[in-house]
């Protein structure tokens, strides 16, 4: 099966080595690092020459099986492109806990209306200054909010809404949009 000298490389590692010695079915190699490792002989597989007639008789793919082994490269992620006279989008974290410094004796519907109040003071500002678009984080929770906010919006002619850019802020954010009158 194995012999010293072979050229061999671990099934589930990237390792490769030669072979040292074979005891039973425990065979010892040096890897390309100097280490001395003991493996079993069917976590071994030949490499050189002797690979391609295991191919041709086995069916083995030993480019797929190193192809498996090679540590795999992050993932690079696509980061948004800005203008560089672009301003940063105003957010509005509409959490009860960012808007009060105590909750305590508030009810649910104190703090709804609280919110929305908020939610309706940062949309009349916009309008009035003509900022182009905001996002409101509103998180996920039960989506009472995220109705109220719904509900709001459609209220106004001038305002398109949609959820925001999930690998920014997840689900629970909405962006807003002023759509402007040239007056």
């Amino acid at each position: 099966m194995f012999n010293k000298g072979d050229k061999v490389s671990v099934l589930d590692e990237a390792v490769d080595g030669i072979v040292l010695s074979v005891k039973d079915k425990v065979v010892t190699i040096e890897t390309m690092d100097g280490f001395v490792m003991n493996f079993a002989a069917n976590e071994l597989i030949k490499i050189g020459e002797s690979a391609n007639l295991m191919e041709n008789i086995k069916g083995i793919n030993i480019n797929e099986i190193k192809k498996e082994k090679e540590i795999p490269k992050p993932r690079s992620f696509v980061k948004e492109k800005k203008d560089k006279h672009e301003l940063p989008v105003p957010e509005f974290d509409l959490h009860i806990e960012k808007l009060v410094p105590n909750k305590r004796g508030m009810s649910n519907y104190d703090i709804l209306t609280l919110q929305s109040e908020t939610a309706k003071r940062h949309i009349e500002f916009a309008i009035r200054n003509r900022i182009p678009k905001i996002v409101f984080i509103h998180g996920v929770g039960e989506g009472v909010l995220k109705a109220e906010l719904d509900f709001l919006f459609g209220r106004y002619d001038n305002i398109v809404f949609q959820d925001a850019n999930y690998q920014k802020y997840g689900a629970g954010a909405t962006e807003v949009y002023f759509k402007q009158n040239n007056k």
